[in-house]
């Protein structure tokens, strides 16, 4: 059965979304920018979508979500930097018996990579002589630095290691996104990375976020989608 998505934001991840989506079983019902956010919002302007998924920018996603949730769509958020507002929209989702699901990078891989991560920080932290730094790398456009993804993977390891871990960003050409951690004591080196050769790769995390959150009520992150073997819905 094709389920009916809308997308809010079509910057780069909005068209990347909107192109993949018919080879993964979706209709795209409704694809909102700017202009049609300004209008509102509403249950009619997203044509029947099953779920909504919103790629804006860090200023409209707070009212953004307020509004899918209000016209009753399950929503995937994927912009990152409106995150203090997440606690009281979250509050809200609950007492509305809504779905919202959000998450600083949807490459399965990097989420993955976070739990590996975490696993050879916690180890790593009891052996002597080991120290530890984060390097990430974006395109020379990304406005934020650390990136989400740098924060979300900085904050794991770090609690895991029992410090906190220094991150460093760099910004050049076209790069969609590298997150490098090192490990490093006097004779020794472990090395893990992650790299995203395509943007297509967040773009289909994203779409296996929103199959798995159609029917669901709560508030949820990639790590519950991962929980479900094959990220199939239950």
């Amino acid at each position: 059965m094709t389920r009916k998505l809308a997308i809010v934001g079509m910057g780069k991840m909005g068209h990347a979304i909107a192109e993949l989506a018919p080879s993964r079983g979706w209709e795209v019902v409704a694809q909102l920018d700017e202009a049609h956010v300004k209008q509102g919002i509403t249950k009619e302007l997203l044509g029947g979508a099953d779920v909504a998924v919103e790629f804006s920018v860090p200023e409209a996603a707070a009212s953004n979500v307020r509004a899918l949730l209000a016209a009753g769509a399950p929503v995937v958020v994927g912009t990152t930097g409106w995150y203090a507002e997440l606690p009281a929209i979250s509050e809200d989702v609950k007492a509305k018996r809504g779905a919202l699901l959000t998450a600083t990078n949807f490459s399965l891989g990097v989420n993955i990579f976070e739990q590996v991560v975490e696993v050879a920080a916690r180890l790593l932290g009891r052996a002597p002589g080991f120290e530890a730094h984060l390097v990430e790398t974006h395109h020379s456009a990304k406005k934020d630095a650390p990136s989400g993804t740098a924060s979300t993977l900085g904050r794991t390891a770090s609690a895991a290691w029992g410090r906190d871990i220094p991150i460093t960003s760099v910004r050049t050409g076209s790069v969609p996104g590298t997150h490098e951690f090192v490990f490093d004591a006097p004779f020794e080196q472990i090395h893990l990375e992650h790299i995203a050769r395509d943007r297509r790769v967040f773009a289909e995390g994203a779409l296996v976020a929103a199959a798995w959150l159609i029917g669901k009520n709560g508030v949820f992150t990639m790590r519950d989608v991962l929980a479900t073997p094959s990220g199939e819905n239950t």
